[in-house]
């Protein structure tokens, strides 16, 4: 599965999880905050260019991406399907 997304700015994602590890390809880089539905709230800072691998997220989570910036925010995500 991949999909390409734009997290505009002050625009959050909606509540969301990912069952599998997944490559994510900055296309247009910047930093922006994971925050869990526990209110626990992470920055991260993704560079144009760069690849990186995110885990899959533990059960029972879910967090929304915010982009606090004023540039968009613009990735691939291709993520692993369980055979």
């Amino acid at each position: 599965f991949r999909s390409k997304t734009i997290i505009l700015p002050n625009q959050p994602l909606t509540m969301h999880r990912h069952e599998n590890g997944r490559a994510l390809i900055a296309l247009k880089g910047g930093t922006l905050t994971i925050k869990q539905q526990t209110g626990e709230a992470k920055k991260v800072t993704w560079e144009t260019g760069k690849a990186y691998w995110l885990d899959a997220d533990p059960p029972g989570t879910m967090h929304a991406d915010v982009n606090e910036t004023k540039q968009p925010i613009e990735v691939m995500v291709v993520e692993l399907q369980k055979k």
